[in-house]
């Protein structure tokens, strides 16, 4: 099976950067992004919920920053785990919602879904 599109020719090593509760930073999903291996990072480790813009922004900035400085090198792409399940209160603010948009403000490579369950529709 070939590798998607948003992988190829970004990758060191095959291998996703555990994206850790409460360890997980920007300034170790960029070194693990500039190592060329995917990193990542859950949601609700930004604290608090308005700060998730900021990290979203300084890690795109400055893994764009490493790709023109150096275009030859494997910068790979990062992921957000978010946390999908009617006890997550940011969800709302959270939610990924398509076309690579982050509560339709700020684009992530891809994210990753984790328990199916949703909160209840309004009404």
């Amino acid at each position: 099976m070939p590798l998607p599109a948003l992988l190829e020719n970004r990758l060191r090593l095959p291998i996703v950067g555990a994206p850790m509760f409460l360890v997980s930073t920007p300034a170790l999903v960029i070194a693990q992004c500039a190592a060329g291996i995917v990193g990542g990072f859950p949601a609700l480790n930004a604290r608090p919920a308005a700060l998730l813009d900021d990290w979203l922004s300084e890690i795109n900035e400055t893994l764009a920053r490493a790709k023109r400085a150096n275009p030859a090198a494997k910068i790979a792409p990062f992921a957000v785990n978010q946390i999908v399940h009617a006890s997550n209160e940011r969800l709302e603010h959270d939610v990924f919602e398509g076309d690579h948009q982050w509560h339709g403000v700020a684009a992530v490579p891809f994210l990753h879904r984790w328990l199916s369950v949703r909160p209840p529709e309004d009404g």
